[in-house]
C-alpha cells in the first residue's frame, strides 16, 4: 500500500517520549541490558526511527518477529545485536548468519536441518533457546530437550549459543499465581544449565513493570511506546508517555437538514439541521469500521463519528460550523482534551496493541523530537 503524503491525515510519533520511557526503565533497572522490541514496524510507530532513537537512550540490541524485519534494521545501518523472536525456516539460517542476526530455536530437529545449510557455506549462526514455560506457543518443553539442543550446538562449530529465554502469559494480570509458576520453572531450567549463555531473559514490559523476572536482559516492548501493557488493570510503576497521535483535517463541511441520511446503509439520519464534516481517513488506513458512534476532537470539542466508517473517509457531527482545514485529532490531545489509544481500542473491542498494528502504511508517520 502506497503512503499517502498528499493529504492531511498522518500519525505523529513523538520520539522524545520513546526516549524518556526507555530512560525511565533504565533508572529502575540500571544493571540490566535492554533490547528494544521493534517488531511490526515498531508497533506501528516506525521500526527504524524508533530503533535509532532507542540507541540514544542506551539500548544495546533489538527484538523483531521476522527475518525481514531484522534485515530492514541491518540495511538501515544498525549493527547492534538483533534477535528474531519468531521461528525462521531452516533454509534461511545462512541468511540470518550472513546478516549476523540471532534466531530463536525451539526444536532439536530444526538445528539438525539448519546445520546442513550452514555447513555448505561454513557459516556460524547465533542462537537463543526458547523455553515454553506455559505460554503454549513455540519453545522447548523439557529440560532433556534443552540439554540435547545444547549438546548438539556444542558439538557443531556452526552454532554460537547466545541466549535462553521464555515469555510469561499473565505478567499483566493482578493474580500473579501463574506468573510465579512460569518464573519458577524458568529459574529451575536456567539453574540446571551446564553453563549460562551471554543472554538470559524473561522480562517483557509487563514483567519489568510489576515483577522482576530472571536474567540480565530486558525486552522492552509496549511500555517503550508509552502504553500500559495491562490496559489499565494495573497501574504502571513508572510514568508512561504515549508517543503515538493520529491527526487529520476537515476537507468539507456542510449543513444538512433534518432527515438527511449519512453514509452507507443510511445508519445515521440527522434529527435537525446539523453541521457534518468529512475527514479523509477510513478503514483502509486502519481506522476501524466499527468506530461509528465514537468521536474525534475538533477545536477541543468531542465530535461523534456519524454514519458508517468508509474505506477512505469518515463523517462527524460538529457542534457548529468549522472552516475546512481545521485540525482534527483522532488519537491524542487537542485544546486541552484527549482521546487515548486505550479509549479507542476499548470502543473497538480490542487492545491497543492491535489498534496500533492496524494503522496501515498509507498513513505517513511524521516524527517529532520534543517533549
Amino acid at each position: 500500500m502506497i503512503t499517502s503524503y498528499h493529504r492531511p491525515t498522518q500519525a505523529v510519533i513523538n520520539l522524545a517520549a520513546v526516549k524518556e520511557n526507555i530512560e525511565q526503565t533504565f533508572r529502575q533497572y540500571p544493571d540490566k541490558e535492554i533490547f528494544a522490541v521493534v517488531k511490526a514496524d515498531g508497533y506501528g510507530h516506525g521500526a527504524v526511527a524508533v530503533a535509532k532513537t532507542a540507541l540514544t537512550a542506551g539500548v544495546t540490541g533489538f527484538c523483531v518477529a521476522t527475518i525481514d524485519e531484522a534485515i530492514q534494521l541491518r540495511t538501515a545501518g544498525l549493527v547492534q545485536p538483533i534477535l528474531i523472536l519468531g521461528l525462521i525456516e531452516a533454509k534461511d539460517a545462512v541468511l540470518a548468519a550472513t546478516y549476523h542476526i540471532s534466531v530463536t530455536v525451539a526444536q532439536v530437529d530444526w538445528l539438525k536441518k539448519a546445520a546442513a545449510y550452514l555447513k555448505e557455506t561454513d557459516s556460524t549462526l547465533l542462537v537463543h533457546i526458547k523455553v515454553d514455560t506455559g505460554m503454549g506457543r513455540i519453545g522447548f518443553l523439557s529440560e532433556n530437550e534443552i540439554k540435547q539442543a545444547i549438546e548438539f550446538m556444542a558439538a557443531d562449530d556452526h552454532f554460537d549459543w547466545e541466549g535462553i529465554f521464555t515469555h510469561y502469559a499473565t505478567a499483566d494480570q493482578e493474580d500473579s499465581t501463574y506468573f510465579k509458576q512460569q518464573e519458577k520453572q524458568f529459574s529451575q531450567i536456567v539453574s540446571a544449565l551446564p553453563y549460562r549463555p551471554p543472554y538470559v531473559h524473561s522480562a517483557n514490559s509487563a514483567t519489568l513493570l510489576w515483577h522482576h523476572g530472571c536474567g540480565n536482559m530486558l525486552r522492552l516492548g509496549i511500555s517503550m511506546y508509552g502504553l500500559n501493557p495491562s490496559a489499565g488493570v494495573l497501574s504502571p510503576t513508572q510514568e508512561l508517555k504515549p508517543a503515538f497521535s493520529l491527526v487529520s483535517e476537515i476537507i468539507q463541511v456542510k449543513c444538512l437538514p433534518a432527515g438527511s441520511a449519512i453514509g452507507y446503509g443510511k445508519t445515521y439520519e440527522t434529527s435537525e439541521d446539523e453541521w457534518i464534516a468529512t475527514i479523509p481517513i477510513g478503514y483502509a488506513d486502519g481506522y476501524m469500521r466499527k468506530m461509528q458512534g465514537f468521536y474525534v476532537l475538533v477545536e477541543g470539542n468531542y465530535c461523534e463519528v456519524v454514519g458508517r466508517v468508509c474505506m477512505d473517509q469518515i463523517m462527524v457531527r460538529l457542534p457548529r460550523q468549522f472552516a475546512e482545514g481545521t485540525k482534527v485529532t483522532l488519537i491524542g490531545k487537542n485544546k486541552g482534551k484527549e482521546i487515548t489509544l486505550q479509549e479507542y481500542a476499548e470502543y473497538a473491542g480490542t487492545i491497543h496493541y492491535e489498534a496500533l498494528c492496524l494503522f496501515s502504511s498509507r498513513v505517513p508517520r511524521q516524527y517529532i523530537k520534543k517533549g
